[in-house]
């Protein structure tokens, strides 16, 4: 969304706008953006220095969208609970501590709280029947209001890296929740990883450029050489702040703990010796022919990956990919670490279906000491895998031989079903999941 400027929208050159983003240090709101009321559905306030909005907030009656994140607002403000159109609300990165029930949108979808002081949220959250997303990391909740059972459309929870001492049972019940992070509160196992890690000194690696980068982390290109050898690789520097996963250092813990697998993306070390005393992971260098299987979700599809309309997959490379994703997942469950984001946008495709999973930005680690607990946070992440498997379902293209082909179909569609099913606990684990598709692909 590009930058706009203050002037421009006193000189009227931003009339009719759909779309306003201001950051120029804000300290209080501009009166002319009530001058784009009957055109504005987006607009963007992040980064400016706000703790309060107009009491005539409402007047934007077309609002849909409203992102306020890096300003010191101290309590989500009442007034934005009247804008009767708001879907989505972001204050990431306040000094929020409360949040009025008089706050809540009646249409809310997607609310970003991470990364303030909120101590509770109020009851009355139960009462956004259309809540698909709330994003809460990095606060200091105690509990979640039971009546969140309530909100059954939910499908992703970012709770990691605040102070919860259990999960609440109803969350195993929420019938379409799919992603899930805990990572960084009491109840969290945060184990050390059981497997040697290899120590690679910052002086051994020589960066070359950025390959990406993510609410995490930058990943460098490099080369890691030592008396023997020299070898291109790939290191993520983590930035260390709070992400709307969770906490960095979680996410390596759960990256080192992984292990090796064929379908995850292969660590060499672990960064050591770096001059600002900056986190780091040395993985492998993957071929530039692996492209990344979809985009994340957009503003409108909230928790669906955006897919290019041109995508297609042979029916065989559509169920290698499924496979290889489903034996990744089996693995970290057996290795006690739930994903946690498992999507598209994190999954890496080359040739012939092959797959690599990726991003344990929002990993967590299921209680050693409690199966019927683990077991239930596995078949969260099975829905995942169904939105993926619909996903991979709908952009496949039969092979030469139809009937095959077809009964092929039919068997994948079945499975997509039962991996969604409402009843968390009918669904299938992961072995199981492998056993049918391993067996599509030896018919």
């Amino acid at each position: 969304m590009p930058l706009n400027t203050l002037e421009d929208l006193r000189a009227g050159k931003l009339a009719g706008s759909r779309r306003l983003k201001l950051a120029c240090g804000l300290t209080a709101f501009p009166r002319e953006i009530f001058d784009l009321a009957e055109t504005l559905e987006i607009l963007d306030l992040s980064g400016n220095a706000l703790s309060a909005l107009p009491d005539d907030l409402p007047r934007l009656n077309k609002l849909r969208i409203l992102f306020c994140s890096n300003n010191p607002f101290t309590e989500l403000p009442a007034v934005i609970g009247q804008c009767l159109q708001l879907e989505m609300v972001g204050f990431k990165s306040n000094r929020i501590e409360q949040v009025p029930a008089a706050a809540l949108p009646p249409q809310l979808r997607w609310l970003i709280l991470t990364d303030n002081r909120i101590t509770e949220l109020p009851a009355e959250i139960g009462r956004c029947s259309r809540l698909q997303k709330l994003m809460l990391a990095g606060n200091q909740l105690h509990s979640l209001p039971a009546t969140l059972a309530d909100c059954t459309g939910l499908e992703l929870l970012r709770i990691a890296a605040n102070r919860l001492p259990a999960l609440p049972d109803w969350l195993f019940t929420l019938p379409r929740l799919a992603w899930l992070a805990f990572a960084g509160n009491p109840l969290d196992d945060q184990r050390l990883p059981t497997a040697h890690v290899r120590s690679i000194p910052w002086a051994d690696l020589h960066l070359s450029h950025a390959l990406g980068e993510g609410a995490s982390g930058v990943i460098h290109q490099a080369t890691w050489r030592t008396a023997e050898s020299a070898q291109p690789v790939a290191l993520k520097l983590f930035k260390g702040a709070v992400t709307s996963d969770g906490l960095p250092l979680h996410e390596m813990n759960a990256c080192l703990t992984a292990g090796t697998h064929p379908h995850l993306i292969p660590v060499l070390g672990q960064l050591t010796a770096h001059p600002e005393d900056a986190h780091g992971l040395v993985m492998a260098l993957i071929d530039s022919r692996y492209r990344s299987l979809a985009g994340p979700p957009s503003l409108a599809s909230c928790t669906r990956d955006i897919y290019p309309a041109e995508s297609t997959f042979h029916l065989d490379d559509a169920i290698r990919i499924a496979l290889g994703i489903a034996s990744a997942a089996e693995h970290l469950h057996a290795r006690g670490i739930l994903h946690g984001d498992l999507y598209g946008h994190n999954i890496l495709h080359g040739d012939e279906g092959h797959a690599l999973l990726g991003d344990f930005g929002a990993a967590s680690f299921l209680p050693p000491d409690n199966p019927l607990v683990a077991m239930a946070l596995q078949r969260i992440e099975v829905r995942a895998f169904a939105c993926l498997l619909e996903e991979l379902l709908a952009f496949a293209v039969p092979a030469a031989d139809a009937p095959l082909s077809q009964a092929s179909m039919h068997t994948l569609q079945a499975l997509q079903a039962d991996c969604a099913r409402e009843d968390v606990a009918a669904r299938p684990l992961f072995a199981d999941i492998v056993a049918v598709l391993g067996g599509l692909l030896r018919d």
